[in-house]
C-alpha cells in the first residue's frame, strides 16, 4: 500500500503521517487504498483525498446500475503528480539514515530529510556528485 501526505505548511513524519496525529490537507494514494471506509474516514477528518477506483468496484457499481452511486471524485492531473513526489522519495531513500528512520527524534529526522533533499538539488543543479 502506498499512501503520500502531502503538506504544504508542515513537516509530517512519516511515522505520524496515517496515525490521526497530524494535520494533513490532502492525501494521495494507489488503488489499494480505494475501499469504502478508508474514503469515509477521511472524508469524516475533512482530509481531501485523489485515489483511483480499482476496476472491479467500478465494474460491480455499473452492474448494480442506479443503486450502484456517482463513482468517487478524482482528479488526474494530481493524481499524475503522484509519480514526481514518489520518485523523490525514492531517491531520499538512496540515504540509509532516511531509508531505516535511524533518527530517534523527529527534529533530527527532519534535518537529514533537509540536509539530503539540499544534496539532491546541488547535485541537479552542479550535474555532478557530492560525496
Amino acid at each position: 500500500m502506498s499512501v503520500l501526505s502531502l503538506s504544504s505548511d508542515a513537516f509530517v513524519c512519516p511515522a505520524t503521517a496515517l496515525a490521526g496525529r497530524a494535520a494533513v490537507p490532502t492525501t494521495i494514494a494507489d488503488s489499494a487504498c480505494s475501499s469504502r471506509g478508508f474514503r469515509a474516514s477521511l472524508r469524516r477528518r475533512g482530509i481531501a483525498h485523489t485515489i483511483p477506483e480499482k476496476a472491479d468496484q467500478q465494474r460491480h457499481r455499473h452492474h448494480r446500475g442506479r443503486q450502484g452511486g456517482r463513482p468517487p471524485r478524482f482528479e488526474s492531473h494530481t493524481y499524475r503528480r503522484r509519480n514526481t513526489v514518489g520518485r523523490c522519495f525514492n531517491q531520499l531513500e538512496d540515504f540509509r539514515g532516511i531509508a531505516t528512520r535511524y533518527d530517534r527524534t523527529a527534529t533530527s529526522y527532519k534535518a537529514a530529510v533537509s540536509l539530503a533533499a539540499f544534496m539532491l538539488w546541488a547535485r541537479s543543479v552542479c550535474g555532478r556528485t557530492l560525496l
